[in-house]
């Protein structure tokens, strides 16, 4: 039986070796499809490294406090857009009423409609994310290591001091000659004194990987923009106890903000786990409407497949006739235009996975991104591939295994 089945093999290949081009252009839509499959997967496979490490660097143990929920500010609605901000008073509150909170840093901004830009004579930066931040910022934040100089201190938040730390993608348009420490910048018309450069985020990549942080102390900032009112915290909790501090912190919010049992919050609390959970679901509609189209690809291939498969019936007649007429069984028959089929597809499926990991590899390299086709997503296209052979070539299949001997062997 191996032997048989080898045979029927070897002539499947020989076939598609003397009729290349009919064989290109049959397996075209089988390569479509399965291309969309494995690229599609390759290319989520890398956003879904990116993103994580980009939301577990603002710290595993750690929870975002806002009064936005998800999805912006611009386009919030209305019932958002009337909450009342967020205070320090609060921020004092969480951090004296639960006892599973290490820490609470809070971060002042303007409006999103008011950009900042800071300048000096050598070059400027616009459309920075200004903030002013607290003195443990950095401790509680994973991603705001400081690279060069000092990190903002209690005294320069006290006295409302006039100092500045720049983003590590700031710093060198600013200070194209070097060490940008102690020397001054221009924001909005108010000049300040470099303290330090924040170390970028690491696992970005294309836009995501520009820094262009820019912080000053809170209190100076509340100083030069005093109608400024978009206070967000992020929690610290210590480890192990992350869903407890954030149960804490959410009772301590509802009781402040006038909450009513069982009523829905007019504040958000997200923790990385959320997040990356989110960014799941959404990648789940991806992967649907991906089979969607690819769907129409491999259907496309598959009709093909089968109209060449009954032309190779046609065209082969005579053949079919002798070779039953030696002795060869329907099955043989059957298993032979079976197996021509799936080569056939199993071909293309070997096609499309060398250029979608041609194309992997050029992002990676030009874009400095993690992503590969990951080994579930070889298989299945490869599998798929081979299944819609199958399926497509049983009718060309078993046309040629009824043929009557006789009236074959007749066929010119």
């Amino acid at each position: 039986m191996a032997q048989a089945y080898g045979e029927n093999l070897k002539q499947a290949l020989g076939t598609l070796r003397i009729h290349k081009m009919r064989s290109a252009l049959t397996i075209f839509g089988v390569v479509l499809g399965v291309s969309v499959i494995m690229l599609v997967a390759g290319l989520i496979n890398g956003f879904d490294q990116t993103i994580q490490d980009q939301i577990k660097q603002f710290g595993s143990d750690t929870a975002f406090v806002s009064k936005w929920d998800q999805g912006g500010r611009g386009d919030a609605p209305l019932e958002e857009r009337q909450r009342k901000a967020l205070t320090i008073d609060d921020q004092r509150a969480i951090l004296d009423g639960c006892p599973m909170v290490k820490s609470v840093t809070a971060f002042l901004q303007t409006d999103w409609q008011h950009p900042h830009t800071v300048r000096t004579k050598a070059g400027e930066v616009s459309a920075i994310d200004f903030r002013g931040v607290q003195p443990n910022f950095g401790q509680v934040y994973a991603n705001a290591a400081t690279l060069a100089g000092r990190f903002i201190g209690e005294g320069d938040d006290l006295h409302k001091e006039k100092v500045v730390m720049l983003g590590e993608n700031v710093a060198p348009v600013l200070f194209p000659e070097g060490d940008p420490v102690g020397k001054d910048v221009n924001i909005d018309g108010s000049s300040f004194r470099v303290i330090g450069v924040v170390e970028k985020p690491k696992g970005g990549f294309g836009m995501g990987d520009d820094d262009r942080r820019v912080l000053i102390p809170l209190s100076t900032f509340k100083k030069i923009y005093p109608d400024a009112e978009e206070v967000s915290m992020r929690v610290q909790a210590y480890p192990g106890h992350l869903n407890e501090a954030v149960d804490q912190a959410r009772e301590v919010l509802e009781r402040r903000r006038g909450v009513p049992y069982g009523g829905k919050d007019n504040f958000s609390i997200t923790t990385a786990e959320e997040q990356v959970a989110e960014f799941h679901n959404i990648m789940v509609m991806v992967y649907v409407a991906t089979i969607v189209l690819s769907s129409i690809g491999l259907l496309i291939g598959g009709v093909g497949v089968m109209n060449i498969m009954l032309v190779s019936v046609t065209e082969r007649t005579r053949e079919i006739g002798v070779r039953k007429a030696i002795g060869a069984r329907s099955a043989d028959i059957t298993w032979q235009f079976l197996l021509e089929a799936m080569t056939l597809t199993f071909s293309g499926g070997v096609i499309a996975l060398i250029l979608v990991n041609g194309l992997v590899l050029i992002i990676r390299l030009t874009l400095s991104w993690r992503g590969a086709v990951p080994l579930w997503a070889v298989a299945a296209g490869l599998i798929v591939s081979v299944s819609i052979g199958l399926i497509f070539g049983v009718w060309p299949a078993t046309k040629a295994a009824k043929l009557d001997p006789v009236e074959a062997l007749r066929y010119e």
